[in-house]
Order: C-alpha cells, then structure tokens, then sequence
C-alpha cells in the first residue's frame, strides 16, 4: 500500500501518514519502530523531550530499509532555546539517532514567555539548515502571531507546522494561515486521546464503511491534507491505523466531521505554555 507524499516549500517530500512514538517508554521504542516499519510506516516522528531517539536510531539501522527511504523527525528540548544551545542539542540528536542528518528537525514549543526569543532558536535552526544537519526545519505549536514574528525577522520560512488537531479541534484559520505561506500542517493528537472515538458522528461513519473510528479520523485528516502520525505499541492497531488508503470520504462525511469541533485542546495552549523540563 503506497503512502502519499506532501512536498514542503524546500522541495523535500515527506509521507503524509507517520508513526508517532511520543510516550513509548525508550525499551519498547525500538520494537515498536521496528514493527511499524515492517507494516509499511516509512515517516518516524520522536523528540528530545521523548527520550527515545536512540531506540528509534537503532530501529531505522536495523529495518534493513536504506536509510534514505525513511523519513525522520525530531524536535529541540524546551531547555535548549538559545542559539548554541540548539546547535550543541542537534550534534546530541544526530548522534543519538545516528544519522547524518535528520530529515526534519523542530522547534518543539514556541515557549513565549521564557527569557529566550524563539527567533533566536529559529536562527539557530536556520544554520542547522544550511551546514545540512536537517533536510528541512520547522516549528510545532506555533500560533499565528508566532509564525508572523518568524517571516518578519528571519530568512527561512517554516517548512512545517506541527500542532494539535483532531476532530474536536480543527484548527482551519490556523491551517489556512499555514497553507497560504507555503508551510505543511501536521497534526499531533489525531484522534484526541481516544477522546473523539465514541462520538456518534464517528461511529455513525465508521459503521457505514465497515472501518473503525480511528481509521475514518485518520482518513479525514489525510483527506484534509493534513500529515498524521498516530502512535500504538499493539501490531494490529498499527496495522489498522495504516489501512487508510484504500476508501475515502464523502464531502457530507467531511463537513459532518468538521462539525464535531468544540475548539477543545487536550495539550497545552502554546500562547501560555513555557514548560521547560
């Protein structure tokens, strides 16, 4: 089953459907990768923060996939903001995963009342960039004005965008924002936690495909061109979470998913967030 690609603004492709393994604990990070790779996942989504670059480094070794066919992301810790902060954090990335160069590296929250500018971090990515340690650069859980700051003080627009969408957030001005400067949005938290799966909406569709609840969120999020990276440790779920491709949605089943939105976020809201672990 072939997984469509999304071109981002640099002309690098990316798989629109990844495996995401946020809160896989490091010792089952590399067999859960491996597994996900085995089904047919070539788009690997980790971070810093994760913990777990490494197991996902010694997965992506040893699939036997060459490794220019699997495309890896990963994301600047919150504690490493300033500008050689983030180089020295990247050298530790590159290592950990053991790559050369990720395919996709992030600035993982825009942290915008902590004493670091993320323009500064931004800048830092910029020469990640360049020196070729990341095939592409982009934010997460940049907001609007964010983004903006970004275009007016910085060379590189943002090749991706990754923020928090699911059926009960749909973040359209957000994503349209995104899509008018050229930037991929990619959704993290696809089906919310699990918390969208038993509305009726969803299971009303999902009976009528003879598909799960999860495979008809996951399929309305490719349809919307949005990249989606769902995680599971259990086979048959990462089996059943890329079987998305070969049935589509209506428009009436589009519009009466996007009418589930309540604007509710499960994370934080990235305007407040500024975490630092």
């Amino acid at each position: 089953m072939s997984v469509p690609t999304i071109t981002l603004n640099n002309g690098v492709e990316i798989p629109q459907l990844g495996f995401g393994v946020f809160q896989i604990p490091p010792e089952d990070t590399k067999a859960a990768t491996l597994a996900a790779l085995e089904v047919g996942y070539r788009h690997i989504d980790t971070a810093e923060m994760y913990g777990n670059e490494k197991e996902v480094g010694q997965a992506v070794a040893e699939s036997g996939i060459p490794r220019d066919q699997i495309f890896v992301t990963s994301k600047l810790n919150n504690g490493y903001h300033a500008h050689d902060d983030a180089l020295r954090a990247t050298e530790q990335t590159l290592a950990d995963l053991g790559v050369e160069a990720v395919d996709l590296f992030l600035i993982h929250w825009p942290l915008p009342g902590i004493d670091v500018d993320y323009v500064e971090t931004w800048r830092a990515l910029e020469k990640i960039h360049s020196e070729g340690k990341a095939r592409a650069i982009g934010v997460s859980n940049f907001q609007q004005a964010h983004l903006e700051r970004l275009f007016a003080k910085t060379d590189v627009v943002p090749a991706v965008n990754q923020i928090e969408v699911h059926p009960y957030l749909i973040q359209n001005s957000l994503r349209a924002f995104n899509s008018e400067h050229g930037i991929a949005t990619e959704a993290w938290s696809p089906i919310a936690q699990g918390d969208v799966l038993d509305d009726p909406v969803l299971t009303k569709i999902a009976g009528e495909k003879n598909r799960t609840p999860a495979q008809v969120t996951l399929r309305w999020h490719i349809q919307r061109g949005d990249i989606v990276f769902p995680k599971s440790v259990t086979r048959s779920r990462v089996e059943e979470n890329f079987a998305l491709f070969d049935f589509d949605l209506s428009p009436e089943d589009m519009a009466a998913i996007d009418g589930m939105n309540k604007d509710r976020r499960r994370g934080p809201n990235p305007d407040e967030f500024n975490y630092i672990p």
